[in-house]
């Protein structure tokens, strides 16, 4: 499929629109994030198949935030609002997609199989391609990845015994679900078996696409090796993103926890009250449980997390792997 040609343009306006329609009737986005999400998805889908991963991510990621959605809102003060994301949230998980994809449309062409050819330059376009498309590819992986262990990961840490959250970053202590920066054995499987469904639904749109690779004598092993490779690097990129996403969240962004309301929050002063104007010094000690220094909101955590992940998986682990 030719990168905005009629049948690119045609199925990237109907899926475009169906997101957006979808996001304002489900409360999943904004106005101005359904507004968002429908360039993004437009120009996602306008450069080939793949873009479509956007959709399966939103999907996925709309369903995990809405599963027990009132037992996480009792756990941090932000689920509630948080649930209904608006452009700038839209943009730090796709917007990196989007100039890859652009950039990969406008000098190589249509999306075509990610190989790296042993001995081949590292120069060849079809390598560069290749580098490309897998950068793009554990982009999405780290953005499914990241969301599945987050929401599901806290949907069942509200069972300590079963399902202890420690920091990621030394001495390692317990701290409250929802704690940026802290995880869970449950959410890092779950970060994992976000970046394979990517990998999954990344091949899966090849195949419809006509462009997986074979060799000349129709080796189905040969097939199958590659389907396994592309595998591989998605999970190893929603594993390896996701980490890093909980390194930063746990170093540049700020958690408090409110003993009044038993929750985690992100501010050490809590709101203005207009019945209360005058909180009491008791409600505004919030303990300090994780961050060295406020210097990312959790967009900001996430796209640096996505572009962290993005080089490495696509001009790194790609080369190793497939």
């Amino acid at each position: 499929m030719n990168p905005f040609g009629p049948k690119a343009l045609a199925v990237a306006t109907v899926a475009s629109g169906v997101l957006a329609y979808r996001a304002v009737k489900k409360k999943t986005l904004t106005r101005a994030g359904a507004v968002t999400g429908l360039i993004v998805g437009f120009l996602l889908v306008g450069t080939g198949l793949r873009g479509l991963t956007l959709f399966f991510f939103y999907q996925l990621g709309s369903w995990a935030t809405k599963y027990k959605a009132s037992t996480k809102a009792a756990l941090d003060e932000t689920v509630a609002t948080a649930s209904v994301r608006g452009p700038s949230q839209v943009l730090a998980v796709s917007i990196l997609a989007v100039l890859l994809s652009l950039y990969h449309a406008y000098n190589y062409g249509p999306e075509q199989a990610m190989q790296f050819t042993a001995g081949a330059a590292s120069s060849s376009s079809s390598v560069k391609a290749s580098t490309l498309a897998a950068a793009i590819l554990a982009h999405h992986a780290v953005s499914l990845g990241d969301t599945l262990a987050s929401e599901l990961g806290m949907a069942f840490a509200s069972s300590p015994a079963q399902h202890p959250v420690r920091l990621i970053l030394p001495p390692f202590p317990l701290v409250p679900p929802g704690t940026n920066g802290g995880v869970t054995l449950y959410g890092t499987v779950w970060s994992i078996v976000g970046g394979l469904l990517c990998g999954i639904f990344t091949l899966a749109m090849d195949g419809i696409s006509g462009i997986l690779p074979t060799d000349n004598d129709s080796n189905k092993l040969f097939l199958l090796g590659y389907v396994v490779r592309v595998t591989l690097l998605a999970g190893l990129c929603g594993g390896l993103g996701s980490l890093l996403d909980s390194i930063l969240g746990a170093s540049v962004q700020m958690t408090y926890w409110d003993p009044e309301t038993k929750q985690v929050c992100h501010h050490d002063v809590v709101a203005y009250d207009s019945t209360n104007p005058a909180p009491t010094s008791k409600q505004l000690r919030r303990k300090h449980i994780a961050g060295f220094v406020p210097l990312l909101s959790n967009g900001g955590v996430n796209f640096v997390s996505v572009l962290l992940t993005a080089i490495l998986g696509g001009w790194v682990l790609a080369p190793l792997i497939i």
